[in-house]
């Protein structure tokens, strides 16, 4: 229970968390669990996984404080049970195998402290042909059909940056899991392994068009279907200026508006009549073309037909109604988004910016009792070496390898 001493930083206030450092999706949910108000230690190793950024503008690394263990040192996997011990959930995105041979698997974690919730972020998953192989988000998502959802249907499909896979189907699926694993940890007093796999958490988002496909309401193949791009008012359209509108007119009553608002209802074929769907994409392809984008912003503004202009990552944030709402916030120089999503009791905030690696390890030795982690390291078993570390079955991350 939170008391006046203890200020609340959002509904996890008072869950303690190890994330055992990597890059991608594992980061991403000790972040969000950060956000909602958890103490989130990352165990930094010597050197960094690394993604070539600056660790200082790293957003995933807000809210949280970081130490520095050499995992291949001697003493390094004792600093890290200690913690564990200590802590409520644990996070690691290392290969199948690779946290046991390191000492910090499951079962000496468990024998420390039987009540903790360890998650696994890969990208295969534990088990299976695929759960030692190197990967990505985009052959995870390639394998489970969502990659093939998107795009033209004479083009390619679309890499929709890392944000289906990493993110939607890996850091928010393993955050869903530590989270009900933690509540039947508290009623029972076990704790238990929660195995977060980027392929099944993306093949889970695809449920509903699973149910569409077989209710025969969708064909397997994209650019043809009514969410896809396929649909002419469900898509994208060029302005004049070369930018974008994005218009999801689905139901009547919205087509109605938008149509009547863009100015050509007398104009195109009926919506329903779909051997000449492609007539009604280009009489609305060409009627948009006739403004800019900001001025089709203006005109659609006080409607209903569920239009909107298609804005760069640096433009969000100045959008009225996010500005409205601070869905972005600046934090010591840097725009980020806010924490998501809101509550009314515990409400949660960007309380730091991004943990300097090593920057906390004194107060964590005091404030979790762990005086191990400020003793004088042990020397490597391998001079320089580093553990072989990674998110979510990845060897290598942009313009430099994960374990290097």
């Amino acid at each position: 229970m939170t008391t006046a001493t203890t200020p609340s930083h959002g509904p996890l206030t008072g869950v303690r968390v190890v994330e055992l450092a990597g890059i991608g999706p594992g980061p991403f949910a000790a972040m969000l669990l950060a956000d909602l108000g958890a103490d989130v230690v990352r165990v930094d190793r010597p050197g960094g996984p690394g993604l070539g950024i600056d660790p200082a503008h790293d957003v995933t690394l807000r809210n949280k404080r970081s130490v520095l263990v050499d995992l291949k040192a001697p003493d390094g996997p004792g600093r890290v049970l200690d913690l564990a011990a200590r802590a409520d959930v644990l996070i690691e995105g290392y290969r199948p195998g690779v946290a046991e041979r390191l000492g910090i698997g499951p079962e000496p974690c468990h024998a420390r402290n039987p009540r903790l919730v360890y998650g696994r972020m890969t990208g295969w998953g534990q088990s299976g042909p695929l759960a030692r192989r190197a990967g990505h988000d985009i052959g995870y998502i390639a394998l489970t059909g969502a990659l093939g959802l998107t795009g033209a249907p004479d083009a390619p499909p679309a890499a929709p940056a890392n944000l289906l896979g990493d993110y939607a189907g890996g850091s928010l699926y393993l955050v869903v899991g530590v989270l009900a694993a933690l509540h039947h940890a508290r009623a029972t007093g076990a704790g238990q392994v929660v195995d977060a796999a980027i392929v099944d958490g993306t093949a889970h988002l695809t449920a509903m068009i699973h149910g569409m496909l077989a209710a025969g309401g969708w064909q397997d193949r994209r650019g043809v279907n009514l969410l896809d791009g396929g649909c002419p008012f469900y898509g994208t359209y060029e302005t004049s200026d070369g930018r974008y509108m994005a218009v999801g007119a689905l139901e009547q009553r919205f087509y109605d508006e938008f149509m009547t608002v863009l100015g050509i209802p007398e104009q195109a074929p009926a919506r329903d009549d779909l051997a000449r769907w492609d007539e009604l994409r280009a009489a609305i392809a060409t009627r948009f073309r006739t403004r800019t984008r900001d001025e089709w912003t203006a005109v659609f503004a006080d409607s209903d037909a569920c239009v909107a202009p298609v804005l760069a990552l640096r433009e969000a944030p100045h959008h009225p109604h996010l500005a409205a709402r601070a869905t972005f916030t600046d934090h010591g120089g840097l725009t980020q988004p806010a924490p998501a999503p809101r509550f009314s009791a515990t409400p949660t905030t960007v309380r730091t910016g991004p943990a300097r690696p090593g920057a906390d390890t004194e107060t964590v030795a005091r404030d979790w009792d762990v005086p191990a982690l400020t003793a004088v390291p042990g020397p490597a078993t391998t001079p320089g070496s580093t553990p072989e570390t990674r998110t979510p079955d990845t060897r290598l991350a942009p313009h430099r390898k994960a374990d290097q």
